[in-house]
């Protein structure tokens, strides 16, 4: 499978279902891989599909995958390459029949496998699910990818796995891993973390991104080994860098405490070690794996309700007042029997004193609400905020006229017996592998990293936390992931004892009154934060400003600490 079978190069073309289109070509071409993989699902995109599904049950799948594809097939295979990609979503074997069809039109030969399994759906009752579900998907491991690679195909497409399970299917085809090779399945598991969401490997998102050449970073690969360990690069030539920092920030992101749960091992992020080895090139070893759960999380979506937005832009003096006067107006004009369930007020004090224009003058407003009926969300909302057009404050107007409202989207967790999930390979002859759960499973007892020496006493100068901390955030249904990093090893001796749960809830009111978890990670300087329903229902009911926590990081750096002048000092503090 590759061209030194002592190192497996697998890359990486997407981190989800709209990425850069080019990257395809991009990976094929660039350098050396045995196996090119993409991440087109999220807990979002899952909803998009279920929603396609609904108008077509033909649809459910990735179609920019297929475009990619008629593009790139024919030299994917004319270099030897392999693709594995979740572009299946909801409906693999469709995209699987797909790309058997185009690939007769392109006069290509390639064999063509899929997975599934995944859908819980057709048996929901059976399994103990709710009624009301678009979507019922279990998050698959990297068995069933591996059994179709080795049953000859050149593209494999599967629905709901998880992310790092692109890489792992790979790893076990190649090297012949079994269920007992734990560590081995960490180690891969760790390296399809860092490739799963493409270029935030390579500098993308990255909180120092200043230090490097983003403008258009490159896509990652792992050269990965037999006992798991791996090295990240990227091709030569491409924008961006591959560094520890780069690496811990990817490592961090959406991950908990020391034990990564999967359906194939419990990864052990404690025990990951990062080893720069020249330029663009970050070592992963170390990592230990421990017996997978009895259990396979599922994703399910639903129907949340319907949602409207009116943005009132308020200008110049008298702001909070002002806003006031729109809450008083608007309570007014709308009857107790047209009144949506939920309305929730924000206001963004996005304007300066003496403004050089009137943008920069100017605070928004945002009014966002839900209701279970599409009618107390659409006509008579808009109408009463367009109402207030010539009886309300001076200089009234809004963002965009009011539009009707939608539909959202509700992602939640839950967990079913692995045993009961019929994993299976289809392979391009159409044989069906059943793919057996694993033999032996265990529940994790998470570890808490030890806290460092703390510095010694001296004198501090208040600053921004992001002068010597790095953080990336992102979602996990309705709550938030934020992992804050020091860039030196006297960095974490401070970070570690500065950055509490309670110094967090204090530094971002917003989580003040959440269950907010700290994980201690010494090994990555690293505190990996749990803010537990700070994103409310998830990403598609839009419960705040920034729906996905993908900026939280960023306002946790500019918030100010008293923090020694030993690390501000320091040549490893950005200027």
């Amino acid at each position: 499978m590759a061209r030194d079978g002592t190192v497996l190069r697998i890359g990486n073309a997407s981190g989800f279902y709209g990425d850069r289109f080019a990257a395809v070509r991009e990976m094929l071409t660039g350098g050396p891989l045995d196996v090119l993989t993409g991440d087109y699902l999220a807990e979002l995109t899952m909803l998009i599909l279920a929603r396609d599904r609904l108008k077509d049950p033909s649809l459910g799948y990735a179609r920019t995958f297929l475009r990619q594809m008629e593009e790139c097939l024919g030299l994917a295979r004319d270099r030897g390459v392999r693709i594995v990609v979740n572009a299946g979503g909801l409906n693999p074997a469709r995209l699987a029949e797909e790309l058997r069809a185009l690939a007769r039109r392109l006069g290509v030969e390639a064999a063509v496998a899929h997975v599934e399994g995944d859908d819980l759906l057709p048996r929901r009752a059976e399994l103990g699910l709710p009624e009301g579900l678009l979507a019922a998907n279990a998050y698959l491991g990297g068995f069933g990818v591996a059994a179709c690679l080795a049953g000859g195909a050149d593209v494999v497409v599967t629905g709901r796995v998880t992310d790092a399970a692109l890489v792992v299917g790979p790893g076990i085809a190649h090297f012949g891993w079994t269920p007992q090779d734990l560590d081995a399945l960490a180690g891969a598991v760790v390296a399809g973390h860092v490739l799963e969401c493409g270029a935030q490997a390579t500098g993308g998102n990255y909180a120092f991104f200043h230090e490097h050449d983003v403008t258009r970073p490159g896509f990652p690969l792992a050269e990965l080994h037999a006992d798991g360990s791996s090295v990240i690069t990227k091709h030569p030539g491409t924008g961006g860098a591959v560094t520890t920092g780069t690496v811990t920030a990817q490592l961090l992101y959406e991950t908990g405490g020391s034990h990564y749960l999967g359906p194939d091992v419990t990864a052990r992020l404690d025990t990951v070690r990062l080893t720069g080895q020249g330029p663009d090139r970050v070592r992963i070893d170390g990592v230990r794996g421990e017996a997978p759960p009895p259990t396979l999380k599922a994703g399910l979506n639903r129907l949340g309700g319907h949602l409207n937005e009116v943005v009132f832009v308020l200008t110049g003096l008298d702001i909070e007042a002002k806003a006031a006067l729109v809450r008083r107006q608007f309570d007014d004009a709308l009857s107790p029997a047209a009144r949506p369930a939920e309305l929730r007020w924000t206001l963004a004090r996005t304007d300066h004193p003496d403004a050089p224009t009137e943008e920069a003058a100017s605070a928004l407003l945002r009014l966002a609400a839900r209701d279970p009926d599409p009618a107390k969300v659409g006509r008579e909302l808009g109408k009463a905020a367009v109402e207030l057009g010539l009886s309300g404050y001076p200089g009234f107007h809004l963002t965009a006229p009011p539009g009707p409202g939608a539909p959202y989207g509700v992602f939640s967790a839950a967990y079913v017996d692995a045993k009961a999930v019929e994993h299976t390979a289809v392979l391009p002859d159409g044989r069906r592998i059943a793919v057996p759960p694993p033999p032996v499973t265990g529940q994790a007892r998470p570890v808490e990293g030890e806290l460092p020496e703390p510095l010694p006493a001296g004198p501090t100068r208040r600053a921004p936390i992001g002068l010597v901390a790095g953080a990336r955030s992102g979602d996990k249904g309705g709550d938030a992931n934020l992992g804050v990093w020091a860039r030196s090893a006297d960095g974490w001796r401070w970070l570690a004892h500065a950055l509490t749960v309670e110094k967090l809830r204090e530094l971002l009111p917003e989580a003040s009154e959440l269950t907010v978890t700290r994980h201690v990670l010494p090994n990555l300087r690293a505190v990996n934060f749990t803010l537990t329903g700070l994103l409310g229902e998830g990403v598609a009911a839009r419960h705040r400003f920034d729906p996905q926590a993908k900026a939280l990081g960023e306002w946790l750096r500019s918030r100010h600490l008293d923090i020694p002048t030993t690390l501000l000092d320091s040549p490893e503090a950005p200027l």
